[in-house]
């Protein structure tokens, strides 16, 4: 995969989007290091608090004008990388134009803690919304679970295991999301060298994660969403992924299944972008279209 691929818009920010190899353990660490350290964003008209709860350790970001509702947001970062604190700008202008309550839960990642860590962590965040609802002026029926990449599989796991346990989840969204240790186990996919998350970076991940081989005959529960035989029952989903990318197969099959099981889904599907693409080029028009589809989806999913 090259440069020419992408839309000529996304080409600057993908030029300063850094490149690392996570089969190298140093850098590996260096980045989740420098990922871990971001201070985060203030976005004017939402007020933010920090918040450390016995097992949850969430970013509240709360607009002037709350509709109340409220969503919890996971971070991506290949399970391997990244913080709450890199996508402060993302939920503070969702909060900011939906009106929703977004609450952006850290969790602890692998190899160094490999599942169910950052599973229990985010469950842990949930779990503490659930509880200061009142507290923050939210209706407990009016929460969305959402999240992009790592975490947006992430979060699709946690709506699963919610919906078992019989929780009102109200809408689930997700963004490019990694759903399948089953790519990373074709290696096949290697040669194509797709931009800016690969499928030798996407083992590296789902190794350090599931502590085995990704594509292993069986995972635990709620450790791989695509492997969730039954996904009749789930709340309304929006997917988005770009034809371009890794998790482009992976993504088209969960939204295929989940609308077979009748689930209302709404997807958007891209070409010419990269993966993440409305994270490192944020400020772009293909960005900001793309948010803007998704934050009016989830405005009408939870009003």
């Amino acid at each position: 995969m090259t440069v020419d691929e992408v839309d000529v818009s996304i080409r600057p920010p993908l030029e300063r989007v850094p490149s690392f190899n996570l089969e190298k353990p140093l850098q590996r660490w260096f980045v989740a290091t420098a990922s871990g350290l971001a201070p985060g964003a203030k976005v004017d008209g939402v007020r933010r608090r920090v918040v450390r709860e016995g097992g949850a350790r969430v970013r509240v970001h709360i607009p002037e004008q709350p509709s109340g509702a409220a969503m919890l947001w996971i971070h991506g970062g290949g399970l391997v990388l990244g913080g709450a604190a890199t996508d402060d700008r993302l939920s503070a202008e969702t909060a900011r134009e939906t009106g929703a309550i977004v609450v952006s839960a850290e969790y602890r990642l692998a190899p160094r803690h490999p599942f169910p860590a950052a599973h229990d962590d985010v469950y842990a965040a949930w779990t503490w919304l659930q509880g200061n609802a009142d507290a923050l002026g939210v209706d407990a029926s009016r929460i969305a679970v959402g999240g992009q990449s790592a975490g947006g599989g992430i979060a699709a796991t946690l709506v699963q295991r919610l919906h078992d346990e019989g929780a009102d989840v109200a809408a689930q969204l997700l963004l490019c999301a990694m759903l399948d240790d089953r790519t990373a186990a074709d290696r096949g996919l290697d040669a194509r060298r797709h931009l800016v998350w690969n499928n030798r970076s996407n083992l590296v991940g789902w190794r350090s994660y599931l502590g085995q081989a990704p594509g292993a005959a069986s995972v635990p529960p709620y450790a791989v969403a695509a492997r969730r035989e039954d996904l009749s029952g789930l709340p309304p989903a929006w997917l988005y992924w770009s034809e371009l990318e890794l998790f482009a197969a992976e993504d088209r099959a969960y939204a295929e299944r989940l609308a077979a099981a009748g689930v209302d889904v709404t997807t958007v599907v891209l070409d010419g972008v990269a993966h993440g693409f409305e994270a490192w080029a944020y400020a772009t028009p293909l960005a900001q279209s793309l948010l803007a589809d998704a934050r009016t989806w989830l405005r009408a999913a939870l009003a």
